[in-house]
């Protein structure tokens, strides 16, 4: 297989899986946490799910996956482990850079509640660790 290939397979099937355990966790598994108070500060359920919304969140999330994949491929040396070993730590290693510490200052600049920024601190680090997972094992022959 191809770089080429390995690259978009990679990218599109992170994209996948992170829209799927969203779509499992947020619309159905954990939907109360938005719930709780403050609730103002989230757009109409009608807003959301329009198509202009929804394509321009799928855009976004594809072209993130894309990033993903491709900071991978540039660090993946200098990241401890191999095969899947590595693409999990990678994971660990973004949401400790990226996902925590941009989340866990939320409660200081947003009225948002505690509970759903927990929520998201632990839905990014799974997301980040299945998608390390995901890149482990489509890059495995590479390492």
């Amino acid at each position: 297989m191809s770089e080429k290939q390995k690259f978009l397979i990679a990218t599109i099937a992170i994209w996948a899986v992170k829209t799927l355990i969203i779509w499992l966790t947020c619309g159905w598994l954990f939907s109360w946490v938005y719930k709780i108070p403050p609730v103002n500060i989230w757009l109409e359920p009608q807003v959301m799910m329009s198509v202009k919304n929804m394509l321009y969140s799928n855009v976004i999330a594809l072209l993130m996956s894309g990033l993903f994949v491709w900071v991978y491929t540039i660090i993946y040396k200098g990241v401890p482990g191999t095969g899947i070993k590595n693409g999990i730590n990678f994971g660990i290693l973004i949401w400790l850079v990226s996902a925590l510490p941009g989340m866990a200052s939320m409660p200081f600049f947003m009225t948002i509640a505690t509970t759903v920024i927990i929520y998201w601190i632990i839905q990014a680090l799974v997301i980040n660790i299945v998608s390390g997972l995901i890149l482990g094992a489509i890059y495995k022959n590479k390492l």
